[in-house]
């Protein structure tokens, strides 16, 4: 079966601003903006979504969601315990200011946090209050848009996941399309632009304070160092309308490969085409970049994108095998990650009692990490983890003991013979003694379960048997990767 072949066209053009558009599939089903919204139509009910936003019920779910999440507090230092008494004496001015389209949003405080592979991520914390009407707007808003969304767009959507996203590339290799586009958006939720953003969301609402309110959100600027700058372009990461307005931004780019007939998988700006041969991907690559930066204003990491096999590249912190069934593994780049991480967090366990630090620190750590990876086909990565795991463990029992003497006392009442306790003056250093035969006899795995460690493989093994029984599921959460 040959590959559909790519065209430009297909998209209608954006309509005339000044005037309400409705959505409309028509015979093609693209779901593009193209017939005036009259006056009685059913969809011009959003003109009043303001109220809806402000209705007593809908902030009270708002506020429940805003204060479950916790968070930091904004450049006003309001914290989310604050936001109550806060709300009961200036809740009457701030909702006449939204119902008059006339509340302002603060600037949102400026945090950076270190990306895996190197640099730093640009995350923008909104104000409590500000995450409160975020929350609220985004309760309305999701309804209108989340039904129009492709089906194989799984980021920040109910009921979908990330590992929906990769058994869904699996399904797709397995159908014999052995070759992927992985295509890398540079910076995308910087370089967002506002007006093609704001025309996607004038699709779907009718209340011109509703689309003032987002523009108003999008251009309040950010504070660093005490200083405020404006944004004209980008949505900040960090608030509860970003991840929206992210889909439906780049629902667009969905349309576009469900009209060329392509087989793909989106996870927010992580977007995977699955096609047959190279030479179909090269051209794939190709069309879909023009697009990008012709019609939605995105521009392609060259770099860091590529035509390749599934197996050499990563998808959401897994990667695949190369053998027909394209078992589902865990991507050496995350193994590597998680080992570098672990390592920094051992490093809190000297002077620490080990039952502590490994209920407290080390197992909420792990258990978060096998819930997302858990999912894993190949199975091998979770043995040799938890061997490393308890290597570390010895090794911070070795160098908690620091002389001759008292590493001879703790492994004779470990129960080693005098003969094998001699090893305890051997010259070697701390991580050779940790994986010696001495330590795994004085310290084995059933040592480590009693102090309540976390064994990888068997909780791999558990989810299985659950999953037998159909009562394993796979969180939305996604760790670093």
């Amino acid at each position: 079966m040959r590959e559909a072949r790519d065209t430009e066209g297909g998209a209608a053009s954006a309509p005339r601003q000044g005037r309400r558009y409705r959505t409309e599939s028509g015979k093609d089903g693209r779901g593009v903006s193209t017939l005036p919204l009259d006056k009685g139509h059913p969809d011009s009910k959003t003109c009043q979504l303001m109220e809806q936003v402000v209705e007593t019920q809908n902030l009270r779910t708002a506020y429940a969601r805003v204060k479950g999440n916790a968070g930091a507090a904004g450049i006003d230092g309001m914290t989310v315990d604050e936001l109550a008494e806060y709300l009961r004496g200036h809740w009457p001015r701030i909702k006449e200011q939204l119902l008059n389209g006339t509340y302002r949003p603060q600037p949102v405080r400026r945090v950076e946090i270190p990306k895996p592979d190197g640099g730093k991520r640009l995350l923008g914390v909104p104000t409590v209050l500000d995450r409160l009407i975020q929350q609220a707007l985004h309760q309305m808003l999701r309804p209108r848009f989340e039904p129009g969304f492709s089906e194989t767009s799984y980021g920040f959507r109910p009921g979908r996941n990330a590992y929906q996203a990769v058994r869904q590339a699996q399904k797709y290799q397995r159908e014999g399309k052995r070759w992927v586009v992985d295509i890398d958006l540079e910076h995308f939720f910087d370089e967002v632009n506002h007006d093609i953003l704001m025309s996607r969301v004038g699709r779907k609402v009718g209340d011109d304070r509703v689309l003032r309110l987002i523009r108003a959100y999008l251009r309040s600027g950010v504070m660093v160092g005490g200083l405020v700058s404006q944004t004209a372009q980008g949505t900040p990461q960090g608030g509860p309308l970003s991840p929206l307005l992210s889909n439906i931004l780049l629902d667009d780019l969905d349309k576009e490969l469900e009209r060329r007939g392509h087989r793909f998988c989106r996870y927010a700006d992580d977007c995977n085409v699955y096609v047959r041969t190279r030479r179909s991907g090269e051209r794939v690559m190709r069309t879909l970049t023009r697009f990008l930066q012709q019609r939605l204003k995105l521009k392609v990491n060259t770099e860091k994108s590529a035509v390749a096999r599934p197996w050499e590249r990563k998808f959401l912190g897994f990667t695949f095998h190369w053998d027909r069934t394209s078992r589902i593994r865990v991507a050496p780049k995350s193994l590597r990650r998680f080992r570098e991480y672990c390592k920094e967090l051992l490093r809190q366990g000297r002077g620490r009692s080990l039952g502590r630090f490994i209920t407290e620190t080390l197992n909420p750590t792990l258990r978060g990490w096998i819930q997302y990876f858990g999912a894993a086909e190949v199975k091998q990565f979770a043995e040799v983890l938890d061997e490393w795991l308890r290597r570390r463990l010895r090794l911070i029992l070795w160098r908690q003991w620091k002389r001759w003497r008292t590493r001879r006392q703790k492994l004779l009442r470990q129960g080693l013979s005098p003969e094998r306790v001699r090893a305890a003056g051997n010259g070697h250093g701390p991580w050779w003694n940790a994986g010696a035969s001495h330590m795994n006899e004085a310290f084995p795995k059933r040592y480590f379960d009693q102090l309540g460690l976390v064994s990888l493989l068997d909780e791999m093994r558990r989810r299985l048997t659950s999953a037998s029984y159909g009562t394993a599921g796979c969180g939305t959460a996604r760790p670093v990767v």
